[in-house]
């Protein structure tokens, strides 16, 4: 509804009239001469003229005209805009689904709108950037359409595509679809068993998860560069191998597929010693849970048998010295010195150093001893 007003200051009992944009009398004092019941008269005094027009239509738009019969005559003007809301937005996909990587275009249309719309696209949080074009229509109305165009990932898939119109007329108008993005598998190997190191007896379970979209529709077990154990059970998902040797150790691979593409992963089977049991005393508990802990670790060492080994051999050096001290002192070697040469035929030691080959003349020098 669009009230209309006319007002005068100081009238001198002049006549009011209101006309509409085409020149026709609306009203003429408090008379309404056109035939159209959607204008209805609400206030008429000497200085107002008050109208209302309900259900107002595109066509009611233009200056209206407020006119007063003097000498000469006085006219006041007041413009009506009429804004038309456009219609429910329409998003659109050239495909239901995308794969990732691909691009995907969305097109959003406002439609009959006036004055044009405009458009944003958001997807999730992030705000997109697409290309508009305005047409306008035979009756003065518009249409806007927008289209975006965006690569897809994994991460995309069941995000919401949001096309937003923005319109005077109108509030939270909006338009919105979920991305469909298809995938390869991702694929995980868990261990369900042994939760330790696998060692030699022991039983191994694994289960190979595989999320994809479309879901997975065919899970392979294989043994890269040899065969899968005979005895190895596959169950679906899961693989199961008894009594484990070392024979088996390797990598284990578990592909998964579907329409898109194919993916793997890989476990790396080393089979270690069966636990060796030592006899311990009951009554040390420490030594019980020392050769339980930390699997894969090394045999502590016996340090006491090491000091005896240590013990024994530093024995053994320490009587081969005092046996070779007393071997050499029993046997030392009779010294001769070129002085003490023809000293066999002297009758004392003075005598053969004075009758030894170059001998000194003075017997009184240079004695010498064998100490």
């Amino acid at each position: 509804m669009a009230t209309i007003s006319c007002r005068v200051k100081n009238n001198d009992d002049s006549v009011i009239q209101l006309l509409n944009p085409n020149r026709q009398t609306i009203y003429f004092k408090d008379v309404r001469p056109l035939k159209d019941s959607r204008f209805q008269l609400v206030n008429f005094s000497d200085n107002e003229l008050r109208v209302s027009l309900s259900n107002v239509s595109l066509s009611d738009e233009g200056r209206y005209v407020c006119q007063l019969y003097t000498d000469p005559p006085q006219e006041a003007y007041a413009d009506i805009t009429v804004l038309v809301p456009p219609g429910s937005p329409i998003i659109e996909s050239h495909e239901d689904m995308v794969r990732e990587g691909n691009e995907t275009e969305l097109t959003c249309t406002a439609m009959g709108s006036k004055p044009a719309a405009s458009i944003r696209w958001m997807k999730g949080e992030e705000e997109l950037t697409g290309e508009t074009t305005v047409e306008e229509t035979y009756d003065r109305m518009f249409t806007v359409t927008s289209r975006v165009r965006f690569s897809v990932t994994k991460e995309d898939d069941g995000v919401p595509v949001d096309c937003i119109i923005d319109h005077p007329a109108a509030k939270d108008l909006l338009a919105q679809r979920h991305l469909e993005v298809l995938y390869k598998p991702e694929v995980k190997i868990v261990v369900a068993y042994p939760e330790g190191l696998p060692r030699e007896g022991d039983n191994l379970d694994l289960t190979c998860i595989a999320e994809g979209k479309p879901h997975p529709h065919q899970i392979n077990w294989l043994r890269v560069d040899e065969d899968v154990p005979p005895h190895a059970v596959v169950t679906g998902s899961d693989l199961y191998i008894e009594n484990l040797n070392k024979s088996y150790n390797g990598t284990y691979r578990c592909v998964a597929s579907n329409a898109v593409g194919e993916a793997y992963d890989d476990y790396i089977l080393y089979v270690y010693d069966a636990p060796t049991t030592l006899p311990t005393p009951t009554t040390n508990p420490v030594n019980t849970q020392d050769s339980r802990a930390g699997e894969g670790a090394p045999q502590k060492i016996d340090h006491a048998v090491i000091g005896g080994v240590v013990a024994v051999v530093m024995f053994a050096i320490l009587c081969a010295l005092i046996v070779l001290g007393r071997y050499f002192a029993r046997h030392k070697g009779t010294y001769f010195t070129h002085e003490a040469k023809g000293a066999d035929d002297a009758a004392d030691a003075d005598t053969a150093i004075i009758n030894a080959e170059g001998g000194h003349n003075n017997t009184d020098e240079k004695k010498e001893y064998y100490i």
